[in-house]
């Protein structure tokens, strides 16, 4: 077998393999993946909300990234990444492990550039993201209880068949490929002070860390649940170590292993990263839909929350929330709107 195709020593927990670059992106790459990725997607709309900005005094706009055609923020690093596949790789094909938006990020990109695509998901995924990542012709292996066992599995077959693994967090061109939304923010609202973003494995708040945190002076805090603090973890304790516990329901941010190319990055450009409870997510999750009808993920929701929480401290700010997705199971919209006792 090619030795291209065997994993090397991968500095976290995970399995990478030599055509994985781990040198972390720049904003110089940013501006080069905007050039890729605007041939293939729109800009997404920055939208003031006025019931946040009422809410907590302050001016609250929110990153529509559910505009985008899989609904989620992923897909632009998806298309920068097969836009520039290797030859060799595009009759072989891609395979990655994913919850649900990395999957559809990169069965878009596949079928955008002619690339079979194989995805591995958690046996109970969402089943609308796996119906979507199938529609966009990719094969789907269901395997494991979570996203941490699924990707083990995927990273197995990698090593067997030879395709190319799309680590979801160990690949510069995904990272730089999300960033590109925080350019859209930067040219659209310089005067951004903070920026609250939800973190799973990290890939979204590197790119704004790159754009957003590096061209102006607004802090990027991220924001996990409390549920699934691996990444918490790994930033405030300079650690790569998996964490014993993950047990959100918000699939995005449901990850126990810290990715290393990530938290190089975010270790240096984060203002701060917060926990928030499960509770939090859910009521924000509702409230958005209550009182502004958008339809988002609860990873989307970490960010509501950490900004509803942070109150007085950001009144007068100029604040950005990602909606980051969109693609929500039914069952949970319904709970949390069936918990959710604010006024319609």
């Amino acid at each position: 077998m090619d030795g291209r195709y065997e994993p090397v020593e991968s500095p976290d927990e995970t399995t990478v393999f030599p055509y994985h670059d781990l040198t972390p992106p720049t904003t110089a790459d940013v501006a080069r993946a905007r050039k890729v990725v605007s041939r293939h997607l729109p800009e997404t709309p920055l939208v003031r909300s006025e019931t946040l900005s009422a809410a907590l005094d302050a001016d609250v706009y929110l990153k529509r990234e559910d505009t985008l055609p899989t609904g989620a923020f992923k897909v632009r690093g998806g298309v920068n990444l097969v836009a520039s596949l290797d030859p060799e790789f595009r009759e072989r094909g891609l395979i990655a492990a994913s919850s649900g938006n990395h999957g559809l990020s990169v069965a878009w990109a596949g079928r955008e550039f002619d690339v079979p695509v194989t995805i591995g998901v958690p046996e109970k995924a969402n089943a609308g993201k796996v119906a979507a990542m199938e529609r966009l012709g990719a094969d789907v292996v269901s395997y494991g209880p979570d996203y941490d066992t699924a990707r083990e599995h995927i990273e197995s077959l990698a090593v067997e068949n030879g395709k190319r693994y799309v680590h979801s967090g160990n690949e510069p061109k995904l990272l730089s490929g999300v960033g590109t939304a925080g350019l859209e923010i930067v040219e659209e609202l310089p005067e951004v002070d903070r920026l609250y973003c939800p973190i799973g494995g990290g890939t979204s708040a590197v790119g704004y860390c790159l754009t957003v945190g590096a061209l102006t002076d607004a802090d990027v805090v991220g924001v996990q649940s409390a549920a699934a603090p691996a990444m918490y973890r790994a930033y405030h304790e300079d650690t790569l170590e998996p964490h014993d516990r993950m047990e959100t329901s918000a699939e995005g941010v449901a990850t126990r292993v810290p990715f290393a190319l990530t938290m190089g990055v975010l270790r240096d450009g984060l203002a701060d990263l917060q926990l928030v409870s499960e509770d939090a997510i859910h009521e924000s999750v509702a409230r958005l839909f209550v009182e502004e009808r958008i339809v988002m993920e609860g990873a989307c929701g970490t960010s509501v929350a950490a900004a509803l929480r942070a109150g007085d401290d950001i009144a007068g700010e100029t604040v950005v929330i990602p909606v980051s997705g969109r693609n929500i199971d039914r069952a949970k919209l319904d709970a949390a709107l069936a918990d959710y006792d604010g006024v319609a």
